[in-house]
């Protein structure tokens, strides 16, 4: 408001301020005179102010024509110019106005849009550093993945490009499966950069799905002084390494560094039960079954599990039935309300044929967790204390139409897994498998881990007689009980 007030006081000022000068120049007698060789010019005073404004803009325009025809003259032998300047200005007003273009498809997934405009800056521009990307993207999103990766490619030598143009070839091999050369450009990407996150993950992605572990866990160092990940994150993934190296040592031969490996595991995450079976494993191979003991109890008490107990029979293999069970009391006084514990006991009390501690151990199983394991320990117990054959049929129908229970399964892709690994065998994802129930899992295809055969050192289920006439129920069910009973 002030503003617009102070510009109309100044407007009104110079319009007074003119008036009254062409007003005293009217009211100022005499003249001017200018003589010019043999003639004379008379003019009077406010005449000699317009002669004077009149001869000064010719001037100027004289001036700007003679600038003019110098320029064009310039520009007829190639020196740059206002000419030259001119054009080059609308020429890249137009490429920049394309890229724009370009970049506004690209965002709304107008493919030949995109790549049209691309291809336009690109021809206006001329400057292969700033279009080449969106070409390659718009070439990319178009389908003509190898005008792509030959732009990708093309950005590689520049040092400004260099970075994005990996990236973008990396993302190409990834797609394409080429697994191999992916990785060595994820490496090169993560040299240039060595704390980018993508590069990061990716890297670590394939070098756990080419069994590169010693890669991973420098790659793994690398992300924690990032600080992508918490720390109690990183120390289970350096576990999970750990564990996955101990492995591969073992399959090669070297089980000094595989026993090494799998102790450093399990001192990283001692409720990781692969961890925990496997450096057992090292502890007996060293003659040291008390340690084996406790690794494996301790592992119990956060994470119950078959796989643990299945390791804890192993330590002492070819001891009786009734010896084991004792010794199996430290085990299960760990976590003695768990689930697999009362599952545990109750096999233990199977094997020695005392089926009411076996009922009393299974509780109330079959009715708050009915699974096939549960429901075929109480098919077990019914026969075992001579129940009528339709009561054990009964269970053992129960059992095949149950859950199966706790199966590794990945978190990810909810991909059902016969036994641990560090990466998902249908997504690839690294440390999503967990010990969980799946709701209705019953075409899974895979079967309940069987403990009883390793609790009593019997591999092998009773052979199975075939039903009588009397006998309607199918023979899997009598499987099922040999091999809960073998």
């Amino acid at each position: 408001m002030l503003l617009s007030l102070l510009k109309i006081i100044g407007f009104l000022a110079i319009a007074a301020a003119l008036a009254y000068g062409a007003s005293f120049l009217l009211e100022t007698p005499g003249g001017v005179t200018i003589a010019f060789g043999a003639r004379e010019f008379a003019l009077t005073p406010i005449g000699f102010v317009l002669a004077l404004v009149a001869l000064v803009i010719a001037a100027i325009i004289l001036l700007k024509i003679f600038g003019f025809i110098v320029a064009l003259i310039n520009f007829v032998f190639g020196d740059e110019t206002a000419i030259t300047r001119y054009f080059t200005r609308n020429r890249e007003k137009r490429g920049l106005d394309a890229l724009t273009g370009s970049l506004l498809a690209l965002a709304s997934g107008e493919s030949t849009l995109a790549m049209r405009k691309a291809n336009k800056a690109d021809r206006l521009l001329n400057r292969p550093e700033i279009t080449s990307l969106v070409t390659a993207q718009a070439a990319e999103m178009s389908g003509d993945r190898a005008k792509a990766l030959g732009l990708y490619k093309s950005m590689i030598p520049d040092q400004r490009t260099r970075f994005a143009g990996i990236q973008g070839a990396l993302r190409l091999k990834l797609e394409a499966g080429e697994t191999d050369t992916a990785l060595a450009l994820a490496q090169k990407a993560f040299a240039l950069r060595p704390d980018n996150q993508s590069v990061l993950r990716t890297l670590f992605d394939l070098q756990s799905k080419t069994e590169d572990w010693s890669g991973a866990r420098s790659t793994l160092n690398a992300t924690l002084h990032a600080r992508m990940l918490p720390r109690d994150v990183g120390t289970r993934r350096d576990a999970i390494l750990s564990l996955a190296d101990a492995r591969k040592a073992h399959l090669n031969g070297d089980a000094a560094r595989g026993h090494e490996a799998a102790r450093q595991a399990n001192k990283l995450a001692p409720a990781l039960v692969p961890a925990a079976t496997l450096a057992s494993e090292a502890h007996l191979d060293r003659g040291s079954k008390r340690r084996a003991s406790k690794v494996l109890v301790s592992a119990w008490i956060a994470n119950p599990h078959p796989d643990l107990a299945a390791a804890f029979a192993r330590i002492v293999p070819d001891e009786t039935t009734a010896a084991r069970r004792k010794r199996f009391e430290a085990l299960i006084n760990a976590a003695p309300r768990h689930s697999e514990s009362r599952l545990l006991a109750a096999e233990l009390a199977l094997a020695d044929e005392d089926f009411p501690a076996a009922r009393k151990a299974l509780g109330d199983l079959t009715e708050t967790e009915p699974t096939t394991r549960s429901l075929a320990i109480m098919a077990a117990v019914e026969r075992g204390q001579g129940a009528p054959e339709a009561v054990v049929r009964g269970w053992l129908a129960k059992a095949l139409s149950a859950s199966r229970g706790p199966q590794w399964v990945c978190d990810k892709c909810n991909h059902v897994h016969a036994a641990w690994v560090p990466v998902c065998e249908s997504c690839g994802a690294f440390d999503t498998l967990d010990w969980k129930t799946i709701p209705n899992a019953a075409d899974s295809g895979l079967a309940q881990s069987t403990m009883l055969p390793l609790i009593v050192g019997s591999g092998d289920p009773e052979p199975v007689a075939e039903p009588g006439p009397a006998e309607t129920g199918p023979p899997v069910e009598d499987a099922v009980l040999a091999e809960r009973t073998a």
